[in-house]
C-alpha cells in the first residue's frame, strides 16, 4: 500500500507555493540526499524539476549489471492559478511518481532493496497555463515539451514508465489505471505479457489497455493532434516505452479540480513500484528482442517517427 506516500506527497504539491525544494525535504527528512531540484523559465512561467534516485544492491550506481528503471511523472501543471483554485487533475503524475519514489525510498532504508536502480524524474508547478483542446481543456506547461523530455528522460533509463492523467479523451472509458503497448523507437510493439500480468495482481480486475496511433508517439511541436502527453519521453528516449495512465469512463479536463481520486492514483504508483521490481531482477520483459530485431530487418527503422517530419516545402 501507498496511501500513506500519497497523502505526504499531496500534502506539499496541494499549496498554491508548491515547489521542488519543498517536495525536497519529505525525502531529506528522512535522510535521504539522492535528490535534486533544477529551476527552469520558459516563457509561461517557471517550473522545478526533481530527480530521486533509489540504488539497486545490483545496480549500476553500485558497479552491478542490472538493469535501470526509470518513472517519469509527466503532467503540465499541479495548479492553474489563477485561472483556478486548488490542485488539478493535471497533476496526479507527478503525485503518483513521487509517491511510488517515496515508498521505494521507504522500503530501502527498511532494508527491502531492489537488484536495479530506480529513477524518478518529474516537475512541480502550481500555476500552469491552460490550453484549447478537444474534448475538454488541456492543461499547459510554462516550459515545452523539448525542456521536458531533457529533464526527465535519461539515458541510463534502461526502460521508462511514463504516468500521466489520460481523463481528457473519448478514447479510454475504463476508471481506474490502463497501460499502453510497448513503444521503442517509433515503432509500437505488442503488449508486455509481464506487465499485463503485473497490472492484473495490482488492481485485481481485468487489465485494461488504451489505444495508440502513430501521431500519438510524435514530437508535440509537429502540431498533429496527440491523445496527451504520455508517450512524449518516447520521442527522446531509445529505450522501451510504457505509458500507465490514470484513467477515467467520462471525460474529465486536466485543469479540473476536485477531480484526483486517491486511490487510482496509489494503483498506478503502486503498479510502478511492483514493475520495478520485477523489471530491475530480470523477471520482467517489456518487448521481445527477437521479434523487435526482425521487424528491423523487414522494415528498417522507424526513428523518423521520433523527429518533427521531413518538412517537404
Amino acid at each position: 500500500m501507498l496511501l500513506k506516500q500519497v497523502m505526504e506527497i499531496y500534502d506539499v504539491v496541494d499549496r498554491p507555493d508548491a515547489s521542488g525544494e519543498n517536495v525536497k525535504k519529505i525525502f531529506t527528512g528522512r535522510g535521504w540526499d539522492l535528490v535534486s531540484v533544477t529551476k527552469i523559465t520558459g516563457e509561461n512561467g517557471s517550473t522545478d524539476f526533481i530527480k530521486v534516485i533509489i540504488p539497486g544492491k545490483k545496480g549500476k550506481i553500485n558497479g552491478g549489471k542490472a538493469p535501470t528503471a526509470g518513472i517519469i511523472g509527466r503532467l503540465g501543471g499541479l495548479g492553474a492559478r489563477p485561472e483556478v483554485i486548488g490542485y488539478v487533475s493535471d497533476g496526479d503524475g507527478a503525485l503518483s511518481a513521487l509517491s511510488a519514489a517515496l515508498k521505494l525510498v521507504d522500503m530501502n532504508l527498511a532494508g527491502d532493496v531492489l537488484d536495479g536502480d530506480v529513477i524518478v524524474t518529474t516537475h512541480i508547478c502550481p500555476d500552469a497555463p491552460t490550453q484549447e483542446h478537444y474534448p475538454v481543456p488541456f492543461m499547459d506547461s510554462p516550459v515545452d515539451m523539448d525542456q521536458m523530455n531533457e529533464f526527465e528522460v535519461l539515458e541510463d533509463m534502461d526502460a521508462v514508465l511514463t504516468i500521466d492523467t489520460t481523463k481528457g479523451n473519448e478514447v479510454i472509458n475504463h476508471k481506474g489505471i490502463s497501460i499502453s503497448p510497448t513503444v521503442k523507437e517509433g515503432y509500437i510493439l505488442p503488449v508486455s505479457y509481464d506487465l499485463l500480468q503485473i497490472l492484473k495482481r495490482v488492481t485485481g480486475v481485468k487489465p485494461n489497455v488504451f489505444a495508440l496511433s502513430i501521431q500519438d508517439i510524435t514530437p508535440y511541436s509537429n502540431d498533429l493532434h496527440h491523445l496527451n502527453s504520455i508517450l512524449q519521453p518516447a520521442v527522446k528516449s531509445n529505450s522501451p516505452v510504457i505509458g500507465v495512465a490514470i484513467t477515467t469512463e467520462e471525460p474529465v479536463a486536466g485543469c479540473a479540480t476536485g477531480a484526483s481520486h486517491a486511490m487510482d492514483v496509489e494503483m498506478a504508483a503502486r503498479f510502478s513500484v511492483e514493475a520495478a521490481k520485477d523489471y530491475t531482477s530480470n523477471k520482467c520483459s517489456l518487448y521481445d528482442k527477437e521479434n523487435y530485431k526482425r521487424l528491423l530487418e523487414l522494415y528498417g527503422d522507424n526513428k523518423r517517427f521520433q523527429t518533427t517530419g521531413m518538412h517537404i516545402s
